[in-house]
């Protein structure tokens, strides 16, 4: 189990969660390449740091994530876990789920 950052952070990146992150798991390759964060699933230690500090509540236990949001549990692992390729799938999908304005 892990936190998943879900839709609301598309776009928004507001980056508090990351100064929170006692083990540094929250994850952004670049402003201008990613639409949202993501916590790495390996690292986070369920603290739940992050959650309090979202300004946009997207930030959820993956236990608790609204069933609509379920998706980005996975989401998050695949871009943390992946190769360059599966970055870009992952990249592509959030593109399906929120075009870009």
């Amino acid at each position: 189990m892990t936190y998943v950052i879900t839709q609301p952070c598309i776009d928004v990146k507001d980056k508090s969660c990351v100064d929170v992150c006692p083990v540094s798991c929250i994850y952004l390759e670049g402003d201008d390449v990613d639409r949202k964060l993501y916590i790495h699933p390996d690292e986070c230690i369920e603290c739940g740091a992050c959650e309090p500090e979202c300004p946009v509540s997207a930030i959820f236990h993956e236990s608790a994530a609204p069933d609509e949001w379920h998706e980005f549990i996975e989401l998050d692992a695949r871009w943390c876990r992946g190769d360059d390729a599966e970055k870009n799938a992952v990249r592509a999908r959030v593109n399906e789920i929120q075009p870009p304005a």
